[in-house]
């Protein structure tokens, strides 16, 4: 939580924020330290994060990521430009992502807005990062990449030629689909039927086995040839394609489009377009490819011997030497917002710490990982930790390093833990409570859950007149608007007491087997239950499971009330954020030069 600012701190973000816009309007886009310039990033109860703070954290997250993935890949790019006396202005990007809003229907503000809301690409990062390589890349095989005549007159004949319509049974077991093909071609007329009922592909099954039309050059040339040889109603061999077997019958011929000459020189300029796209796709891939194998690389992040003997260097592409500077501001650029939410919560839990008079211990971090490995399921014959095999799944996607594990999941968990342990306590009434929830008797109910009160109404009154559970069970496949319920033919799992479902446990603990409940309201939902009976426990004796309800109950609070902690932590905590507030201005105001 943002509180607000200070007068002080007003003209201090006031300051920061002119700096912001001046290095946003006026910056070229290989400026690196433009925002750099207040060395505070955010204030957590008058306690600084500086820049510093957050380049070395996001390194260490995001440096061999970044570095492979982003700066090395552009530097070969640029290098191949140069060597070539190529390169993509500021005026060309903006072009070209004019031109890519205009074609989804977009104004380019409200284009760059939605990368902006959807996939979190601020406009900067996206002209830098995704419209000048691929603007690069372009330059770089576009000799490469004029369609030829041969290559018009093909794709000219994919869209506008003759055509088969066809239906069309899929299946991925070939004997199954040899004895599905035998009762095609012995009774062509339920090719449709056939189709509905066994072909695997749902789409086309839906609408017996029609597809869309097959035209030459589209695809598969075995699927073509064997749609063009037959005549209406014909049958064609069983084909493999893939891991699939299937097999089409014609259901009509559909005479080649002949376009009028007026339409022709727009029809050639868009197959020409979508031509140049496809071929540039494998020119670029192939490029991109060869520049990688050919690049003399040294990578230094990270390894401890380089980093001795380049001080300083990130990277070595070829002769071109990229900087930990370099590297620490495409980092923040890119993870910056999220690394320093994580170091704002990290300065917030330690302020606590310090407050509480608590610290957290190497032990204490063993031991909440070993409590993690157990409750995933990572354990060893003897019922131990397999503190290696959980440590390898934490780690599996190449990014996360054991350290960032501790940093970021570990040791916040356990510093919370730490915060609120005095106020945990399982009591007899705690027990008593979770043995009734966790091994007390449930009522096995069928469901219906409509979205409003008048078709409540209408499908009880049903249900009452026709009291069997089979006709329960048909009205829940045809009104139920909850998933489980209608595909299960209202069949849900039993209901248990303490669940957190109040009103719906109250009604259904009243219900006798084969009652019918009242119409329940729960939100904007209305839900009918019928019972089906009680389930028998399988636990009579309390002692026989209190120590497992006692670390369930335990788990439960801790997580209750360690939620709350952080929340009442940042509720009242001070923090100015300058970090966002520079992005936000410094992002619209690319998206204004983007405009332009």
């Amino acid at each position: 939580m943002v509180l607000p600012l200070r007068p002080l701190a007003t003209l201090r973000t006031v300051a920061v924020l002119a700096g912001a816009l001046t290095f946003a309007t006026f910056a070229g886009p290989r400026s690196a330290h433009g925002e750099e310039s207040n060395p505070v990033v955010a204030v957590v109860n008058a306690d600084p994060i500086t820049r510093q703070n957050l380049a070395d954290a996001t390194l260490q997250r995001y440096g061999n990521s970044v570095l492979d993935n982003v700066i090395i890949n552009r530097q070969l790019i640029l290098e191949a430009c140069n060597a070539r006396g190529m390169q993509v202005s500021q005026a060309e990007v903006s072009e070209e992502i004019s031109r890519l809003a205009t074609k989804f229907g977009f104004s380019v503000q409200d284009y760059l807005k939605l990368l902006q809301d959807e996939r979190d690409i601020d406009p900067g990062r996206y002209g830098r990062e995704i419209i000048w390589p691929m603007l690069a890349l372009r330059k770089l095989v576009a000799d490469q990449v004029e369609p030829t005549e041969a290559e018009f007159n093909r794709a000219f004949v994919s869209q506008y030629g003759e055509a088969v319509k066809c239906r069309m049974i899929m299946v991925g077991d070939e004997q199954k689909a040899k004895m599905l093909h035998r009762e095609a071609v012995a009774n062509p007329a339920n090719f449709a039927n056939l189709a509905k009922q066994n072909s695997d592909d749902e789409t086309s099954a839906s609408v017996g086995g029609l597809i869309p039309p097959i035209r030459r050059y589209m695809g598969d040339t075995r699927l073509e040839e064997a749609a063009f040889e037959l005549n209406e109603g014909d049958v064609s061999e069983v084909m493999q394609v893939g891991d699939q077997w299937l097999f089409v019958q014609a259901v009509r011929r559909m005479p080649a489009t002949v376009p009028n000459a007026q339409a022709m020189p727009a029809i050639r300029e868009q197959i020409n377009d979508q031509i140049r796209d496809q071929k540039m796709k494998t020119a670029a891939t192939d490029l991109f490819g060869k520049l990688q194998q050919e690049a003399k690389v040294i990578k230094v992040f990270g390894n401890p011997e380089l980093e001795k003997q380049y001080p300083g260097i990130a990277a070595i592409v070829n002769e071109s030497r990229i900087t930990n500077a370099q590297l620490a501001a495409e980092c923040v650029k890119r993870h910056g917002k999220d690394v320093l939410d994580g170091e704002i919560n990290r300065k917030v839990l330690n302020q606590a710490l310090v407050k509480a008079q608590k610290t957290v211990t190497q032990a204490d971090l063993q031991g909440e990982i070993q409590r993690a490995a157990k409750s995933y399921g990572f354990l060893k014959a003897d019922g131990s930790a397999d503190l290696q095999a959980w440590i390898e799944s934490v780690t599996s996607d190449g990014e996360t390093t054991y350290q960032i594990y501790v940093d970021d999941a570990v040791w916040p968990s356990v510093a919370l833990k730490k915060l609120v342990e005095d106020r945990i306590e399982v009591t007899e009434q705690d027990l008593q409570v979770g043995f009734e929830s966790n091994f007390g008797p449930r009522v096995e109910v069928l469901a219906c859950v409509l979205g409003d009160k008048r078709t409540a109404q209408k499908v009880w009154k049903m249900a009452r007149d026709n009291p069997s559970e089979e006709f329960f069970g048909r009205l829940a496949e045809d009104y139920s608007v909850e998933p489980v319920s209608a595909s299960n033919s209202g069949k849900v799992p039993p209901i248990r007491k303490y669940s957190g479902q109040p009103t719906i446990e109250r009604e259904a603990f009243k219900l006798q087997a084969g009652e019918l409940s009242a119409v329940i309201g729960v939100g904007d939902k209305y839900i009918l239950l019928k019972c089906q009976g009680r389930t028998k426990p399988l636990v009579s004796d309390p002692n026989a499971v209190r120590e497992e309800l006692v670390r369930d109950l335990t788990e439960r609070k801790f997580s209750a009330e360690m939620a709350q902690e952080f929340d009442k932590l940042k509720d009242a905590a001070e923090i100015e954020n300058y970090f966002v507030a520079v992005q936000e201005i410094a992002s619209a105001a690319r998206a204004k030069a983007a405009q332009r």
